[in-house]
């Protein structure tokens, strides 16, 4: 990446910036809108060289994706993605594309039945749709417009009415729907202003248990002004690129849980201006919505720190019993903490009907003796024959 120089201007239109580089990009591979990525070999050989040269991404989260899933591709682009994911995913599972530039849905849509009729079986469709507005299908609204043409304001609030009846009647994803959401090197073009709505709608769209795999553009330095205004570095992921910690953040204030960073480059992708521009992805789980009830559980974190802190600000002690709700207990019973965590269920369970509420602000140690809950008095000793050639028991 050579040095750029950035111009103060006029404010960035930044979707049309998007629009324009990546409409070209359809047409004609561009080498520098994509960082180096090792795909599985196995499931590119289905896919046309015309979308492999055109796709411009920065990892892989296909990777993350499991048999029989609902899958959500943000910025799906030429598709490469979502073809990857048919063929994980299988005739039982589903992939949903949303782009909002038309020649790249043009090129991702114009092999669908070729691939279909490759696999045996059409499990992909792609929408016209910004990511950060789920529930608006820009090919519904495209409709709507063919026959009602804007030449006046009064059309123009119609319109606007237009969106939000669509919206409310038929959301192009609806809430709670998917199992995994992937997005390949697409957030860093969001403009700032939309990005809270963009996790927000991640966040709805999401089933419970569910998860997002984002690969995405990161920087270890805050980019300033002068080359956010920058069309070609934006366009370029650059200019839009999320702090590396501020990426983390935003998931957190969504309301995932489990937020990790499952691989991220070491060597820089790009320098511009001192400022270092990397690839990560980062897994991030919905589930912790709901209330907090008391049924005597409590968990035991194994290590290897001797000590941690979850999303909710709890502190687990290594090899002590942590009293948590039934709902943080079946969260830390299973991903992505199932391997650090040893699940301490009560003796006698407890029904959920009439469980008194749990009190999350006094997480602390569970004195044993409640989990023990109806057999405190009990005694049992190990039998004299226990032991024999094999061992002990």
């Amino acid at each position: 990446m050579t040095e750029t120089t950035a111009t103060a201007a006029t404010p960035l239109n930044v979707e049309e910036a998007v629009r324009n580089r990546y409409s070209g990009a359809a047409q004609a591979q561009e080498a520098a809108l994509c960082c180096p990525v090792d795909y599985d070999a196995r499931y590119l050989e289905i896919i046309p060289q015309e979308i492999i040269d055109r796709d411009y991404g920065c990892g892989d989260p296909s990777k993350y994706v499991e048999p029989g899933d609902t899958v959500l591709d943000l910025g799906s682009g030429g598709g490469k993605i979502c073809y990857i994911a048919a063929q994980v995913v299988g005739a039982e599972g589903r992939v949903i594309g949303v782009d909002c530039n038309d020649d790249m849905l043009g090129l991702a849509r114009s092999y669908q039945d070729q691939i279909a009729e490759t696999l045996g079986y059409a499990n992909v469709e792609f929408h016209k749709g910004r990511i950060q507005d789920l529930k608006l299908s820009l090919d519904q609204l495209d409709g709507y417009l063919a026959g009602n043409p804007v030449q006046s304001s009064a059309d123009w609030l119609e319109v606007e009415a237009q969106t939000q009846r669509l919206r409310d009647s038929s959301p192009m994803i609806e809430d709670e729907s998917v199992d995994v959401i992937v997005s390949n090197c697409v957030l860093n073009l969001v403009r700032d202003s939309d990005r809270k709505q963009l996790f927000s709608e991640m966040h709805r769209i999401l089933r419970r248990g569910g998860r997002a795999v984002i690969s995405d553009i990161v920087c270890d330095e805050a980019v300033p002004d002068g080359l956010r205004n920058d069309p070609k570095l934006w366009s370029g992921c650059m200019s839009g690129a999320f702090r590396e910690d501020e990426f983390l953040q935003a998931f957190e204030e969504a309301g995932f849980y489990g937020i990790e960073i499952v691989s991220t480059q070491q060597e820089p992708w790009a320098v511009v201006d001192g400022i270092e521009f990397r690839s990560m992805t980062v897994r991030a789980w919905k589930g912790k919505e709901g209330p907090c009830i008391e049924r005597s559980q409590a968990v035991i974190y194994t290590g290897p720190w001797k000590a941690v802190i979850d999303d909710d600000g709890h502190r687990l002690n290594r090899g002590q019993r942590m009293a948590v709700c039934d709902k943080t207990f079946q969260i830390y019973s299973s991903r992505p903490y199932g391997d650090q965590i040893i699940p301490v269920p009560p003796q006698l369970e407890i029904p959920l009907e009439g469980a008194a509420s749990f009190d999350c602000s006094h997480f602390g140690v569970r004195d044993p003796k409640v989990t023990k809950n109806g057999t405190l008095s009990l005694t049992r000793l190990p039998d004299e024959d226990c032991c024999g050639p094999s061992g002990c028991c």
